[in-house]
């Protein structure tokens, strides 16, 4: 965080206030029409394309985070999924006839009613602040959900930024921002939400789940963990170096998706080496650096998570054999390292930095035993053209998704749910699932009078003949397997 930039922070009346405005909003039905939901999001996407720059240079002062990032990751992508939730939401938010079985259910008319769960959380992280606050935001007012923002403080220029933008292009009455840290938050924790969607770390997000579980208030949790990737023996290293290089170095590697260390076949992590220091090469070329050069990349967020990435650099028994250079208290550069035990220090926590360790491997049960010995990550990275070793990956690992021949580019198919397990999240969301995330699904029937001749057999007085009839379900030839 920049010295020169601070937040004002909400005081607990002005949360209590916004609060009990968005209850009173929600309460008035204001925000259900289809009419309304869509002109929120219309004036989302116009808040993105007119302060486009705007956000750049936000991100830019917070992070130092290139405009392309900027401009690829969040703005562009915000814009589209905006565009898409509007072009579909009349179909996410239509009635769902449930087909019935049984002839004699059939004319209940069996319907799911989509109707907005009601005053929704959503807090986001620092890495990624403008997609991981906006992202879910468009599945809550699509949905119809009031929704209250708590981006990060650790972003500050970003998060004054859209605390003036958010009351100006959308209804103040049904969506806010909240300005604060670790009390304010809590105080925000400690209302009854609707919904609390949470992106973050682990520790927290048990946090967040302890404060809703007080109130049986749903989660979802998108945290992260270990994101391997598995380079196999047919893989093609230098696109596999490639890719695996621009994902790391996304945000300085600040990025729950982020590859976090790389399993190679003991043979060719000589090979891959070179490969991952001509793809270096042709992102940097001509002598330009990635902390001094003409377009260096994302600073680490403060001093406190730069002294840990220098303390892991330096107790890991690993060798460097690219980068490693500490810029001041700001950043470090992409760095490669090769000989890196099982148990060593980086092979422990997500690293959550420019860092990526080789771990070479003898076979894939190899690398898929690495990977079951550690909690489930967000993502399995693998570089392969064989329909087996996918078929393998699925049956012998969990993970939130798999993803081969490439990184990050899940986050680009919203028609995808995403989401993680255990240690990684729960929960998914993303494009209409985010729809579904803040959407009550609301059973109907209506059973008619006409049926109740039928229905007579229920009620008491219960006779042997009742007790047949309704016995006589349960007898049924069960199938051979």
């Amino acid at each position: 965080m920049s010295d020169e930039h601070t937040l004002t922070y909400n005081t607990p009346a002005e949360i209590d206030e916004i609060y009990a405005r968005l209850t009173a909003t929600f309460r008035s039905r204001v925000t259900r029409p289809l009419a309304y939901r869509r002109r929120q999001l219309l004036q989302l996407a116009r808040m993105l394309q007119d302060h486009h720059t705007a956000f750049e240079d936000a991100l830019l002062a917070d992070l130092n985070k290139p405009r392309m990032e900027t401009t690829v990751a969040e703005v562009t992508h915000l814009i589209t999924s905006t565009l898409n939730a509007v072009g579909n939401l009349e179909e996410w938010a239509a009635p769902q006839p449930c087909p019935t079985q049984e002839e004699w259910r059939s004319g209940w008319g069996a319907t799911l009613y989509k109707e907005p769960k009601g005053v929704v959380l959503i807090i986001s992280p620092w890495n990624y602040p403008l997609v991981l606050t906006l992202n879910p935001l468009i599945g809550a007012i699509a949905a119809g959900c009031p929704t209250v923002l708590k981006p990060s403080e650790l972003v500050p220029v970003f998060t004054q930024l859209l605390a003036d933008l958010v009351p100006k292009y959308l209804d103040p009455t049904a969506y806010a921002v909240v300005k604060g840290g670790v009390p304010e938050t809590t105080h925000v924790l400690d209302l009854r939400w609707d919904h609390i969607l949470y992106t973050g770390n682990s520790q927290v997000g048990r946090i967040v789940a302890t404060a809703a579980g007080r109130h049986l208030t749903p989660v979802t949790l998108e945290l992260g963990g270990k994101s391997a990737a598995v380079v196999a023996e047919d893989a093609d290293l230098d696109l596999a170096a490639r890719r695996l290089l621009h994902g790391k170095i996304q945000n300085a590697g600040q990025l729950c998706v982020c590859p976090d260390y790389a399993l190679v076949p003991r043979g060719k992590v000589d090979a891959f080496v070179e490969s991952l220091k001509r793809a270096h090469d042709e992102f940097w070329p001509g002598g330009d650096h990635p902390l001094t050069g003409s377009i260096p990349i994302s600073k680490i967020v403060n001093p406190r998570h730069h002294a840990r990435l220098v303390d892991l650099l330096n107790k890991t028994k690993g060798k460097v054999v690219l980068g490693g250079e500490v810029h001041k208290d700001k950043s470090i550069s992409p760095t490669i390292l090769k000989d890196v035990p099982e148990d060593d220090v980086l092979m422990g926590e997500e690293i959550f930095g420019p860092f990526l360790p080789i771990i070479a491997v003898d076979d894939v049960d190899h690398a898929i035993r690495v990977i079951n010995s550690k909690p489930i990550p967000l993502v399995i990275y693998l570089f392969t053209n064989q329909d087996e070793l996918k078929d393998k990956f699925l049956q012998q690992t969990r993970s939130g998704q798999l993803v081969l021949n490439d990184v990050i580019m899940q986050l680009c198919v919203h028609e995808m749910p995403f989401g993680g397990q255990g240690e990684s999240g729960y929960g998914m969301w993303f494009g209409k699932t985010t729809f579904d995330t803040f959407t009550h699904f609301r059973g109907c029937i209506n059973v008619p009078p006409a049926q109740e001749p039928f229905l007579q057999s229920r009620y008491r007085p219960y006779t042997d003949a009742k007790y047949q009839g309704a016995s006589a379900p349960g007898k049924v030839k069960i199938p051979d397997a």
